[in-house]
């Protein structure tokens, strides 16, 4: 068995994903990354094209980290999907997709890394959104989604805490990726160009600005390291430059 901390980051090799694979190997940890799609995702030592969605996924992922390391530190459950349609042009199968990407994929994943997680008393962090909170038009799916998910991270930190496993979400507001970019068009910002949009609003946030990846990945590994973070629990930590802080009406 390594001694090596382990860190096992589904999504991969989106934004968030990508950028906490980095922040981690440079911390030190053997980074395995999954994905659906291959990508050369720097800082990944075992990468697994995988998708997560599948629910005979999670027990393909988890034999190959036994074989590969024998142990498991860290579950970072990042990957996720969004549909961004009305919610009576959401169909049926589009709603099923998105609620098996982004929360049956958590409840699999978590089962399967219990006994290894177990062994190391490492830490799972779920990748929920400010859109648990507060949401807005045409991304249903999605914001239900991520509210089970922070539900699901209480749940979990409940039942797994009995085995010295801290289980914790991580609620990012707008950060500058491709899934940020790609939602641009919900009608929520003036039209204009991406780059346009992205800063138009960045400049909505307290701070003045949209986050970056690494941000996030950071926010992640502190969840992650038991020396950080070793008194916290079934905790929601929402990310996002201060946006929920300010009332709508204003």
């Amino acid at each position: 068995m390594s001694t090596q901390r382990v860190a096992l980051i589904t999504g991969a090799a989106g934004g968030i994903g990508s950028a906490t694979c980095r922040v981690f190997h440079d911390a030190g940890w053997y980074v395995v990354g999954v994905d659906r799609r291959r990508e050369d995702v720097p800082g990944v030592d075992l990468y697994l094209e995988h998708d997560i969605s599948d629910p005979n996924t999670p027990a393909a992922i988890f034999e190959a980290i036994i074989k590969d390391q024998g142990r498991l530190d860290a579950l970072i459950n990042n990957a996720a999907m969004q549909i961004c349609k009305p919610i009576i042009e959401t169909t049926a199968e589009e709603w099923d997709l998105v609620m098996a990407s982004n929360i049956r994929s958590v409840f699999l994943s978590a089962k399967e890394a219990y006994p290894l997680l177990k062994a190391s008393k490492g830490a799972i962090i779920n990748v929920s959104s400010v859109h648990a909170v507060a949401t807005s038009k045409n991304i249903a799916a999605y914001a239900a989604s991520k509210g089970a998910l922070s539900a699901f991270t209480r749940s979990l930190a409940l039942e797994f805490g009995e085995d010295e496993i801290r289980v914790n979400a991580v609620l990012p507001g707008a950060v500058d990726t491709p899934m940020l970019h790609a939602g641009l068009d919900r009608g929520h910002v003036e039209p204009g160009s991406t780059d346009e949009l992205v800063r138009g609003l960045g400049e909505r946030h307290v701070l003045g600005r949209v986050g970056q990846p690494e941000e996030i990945g950071k926010v992640i590994h502190f969840l992650a390291d038991t020396k950080q973070s070793s008194f916290i629990t079934g905790q929601s930590i929402v990310v996002d430059g201060g946006a929920l802080a300010r009332l709508s009406t204003e």
